[in-house]
C-alpha cells in the first residue's frame, strides 16, 4: 500500500493575503509535479487535505491530473500542528493508496512517526508541492520523491 505525502504548494503570505491561497509559481510547480505524477501512472484512490486554502488549492491541482476515483475531501486532523499519531494509525488499516496534503511541520513528523518510530527524529526533507512516496510493506519504506525541481526537467 502507498500513501503519497505532499507539503501544500508555496503559498502567498499573511500580509499578502489573510487566506494565504497558492502563488502562481506555486500553480504552476504543482502542475509540474502533477503532470510527471501522472505520466509515471500514479494511482491514487483519494486525495485528503486539510481544508486550509493552500491545502485544498494543491489538492485540486493534483486531482485535474490524476482523478482519484475517490475525489479530494477535507479532513480533520492534517493542520500543521496536528498531532500525527492518529493519521499514522489510520494509515496502518489503509489498503487502497492515497494522497495526504497537509502542511509543515505535520508532513515531516508524519514521515519521521512512519519510516523511523519517532515524530521527532527528521528523516524526510519535503518542498513546496513535492510528492513523498511511503510503501508499506514489513514496514514503511520511501521508493521515489518528486521534487518541483525534478518534474521541470
Amino acid at each position: 500500500m502507498e500513501v503519497y505525502l505532499v507539503q501544500h504548494a508555496e503559498a502567498m503570505s499573511k500580509e499578502e493575503n489573510p487566506d494565504r491561497p497558492i502563488t502562481e509559481a506555486g500553480r504552476h510547480a504543482t502542475a509540474d509535479v502533477a503532470v510527471m505524477a501522472a505520466k509515471l501512472g500514479l494511482d491514487v484512490q483519494q486525495i485528503r487535505h486539510s481544508g486550509k486554502t493552500r491545502a485544498e488549492q494543491t489538492a485540486q491541482i493534483l486531482a485535474e491530473a490524476l482523478s482519484p476515483a475517490g475525489g479530494i475531501v477535507a479532513v480533520d486532523g492534517l493542520g500543521p500542528l496536528d498531532a500525527v499519531e492518529p493519521v499514522a494509525a489510520e494509515l496502518a488499516e489503509h489498503t487502497r493508496p492515497v494522497m495526504l496534503v497537509s502542511h509543515l511541520p505535520f508532513m515531516e513528523r508524519l514521515a519521521s512517526l512512519l519510516l523511523a518510530g519517532d515524530a521527532e527524529r527528521s528523516v524526510v526533507r519535503f518542498t513546496n508541492a513535492g510528492i513523498v512516496c511511503l510503501s508499506r510493506a514489513e514496514g514503511w519504506q520511501v521508493p521515489w520523491i518528486i521534487t518541483p525541481e525534478i518534474a521541470a526537467i
